[in-house]
């Protein structure tokens, strides 16, 4: 008799589960990483807009975003606290991502380095014509031919490269669609 009671239960309810829609990114036929409902993406679009933003959904070719607006508050005791003053609700297809998320920087970072070399070189070369102006005994012309040029290359340095994953040759993204409907 005791028995009875659980094989009634198990028998009695089923669980049905749906699966959803996800959409994964891949490398040259390999899987990088799985995009699905609950997670979070960083993509640049088409049309050049950087989104950070939870997935609502994936359906019909469509990913249904949400991207909270956050801002920092001051409080009592001067400090600051976060706060969420609201959200946006975007719907791309996914078609429409040129790029996903930003590259794991290992190594020499060509972007910040190169920035830094821009910088340095066009202090030097600001500082060294001064001097010139200034103190010609002291006015030194490899040092000005040589900070012109670092600034030169940290510009290019810092110009180039890519913040995310472009989508093309290299990288490419395919849609599942795991729903039963067969239209």
């Amino acid at each position: 008799m005791k028995w009875i009671v659980p094989l009634l239960l198990i028998i009695t309810h089923t669980a049905a589960a749906q699966t959803a829609d996800f959409i994964v990114l891949k490398k040259r036929n390999h899987t990088i990483q799985t995009f699905f409902a609950g997670s979070n993406i960083q993509f640049t679009t088409t049309s050049g807009t950087y989104i950070d933003a939870l997935i609502n959904g994936i359906k019909d070719d469509t990913l249904y975003l949400q991207q909270f607006v956050i801002q920092y508050l001051p409080t009592t005791f001067g400090t600051l606290m976060r706060d969420t003053a609201g959200s946006y609700h975007y719907k791309f297809h996914y078609n429409q991502v040129a790029a996903i998320g930003k590259t794991a920087k290992r190594g020499f970072d060509t972007k910040s380095n190169g920035a830094i070399l821009f910088g340095g070189g066009i202090l030097l070369t600001v500082a060294s014509g001064v001097v010139y102006f200034v103190d010609r005994k002291h006015f030194s012309a490899p040092l000005l031919i040589g900070s012109a040029a670092l600034g030169t290359i940290g510009y290019f340095l810092a110009k180039g490269g890519s913040s995310g994953m472009a989508i093309g040759k290299k990288y490419h993204l395919q849609y599942v669609n795991m729903s039963n409907n067969t239209h």
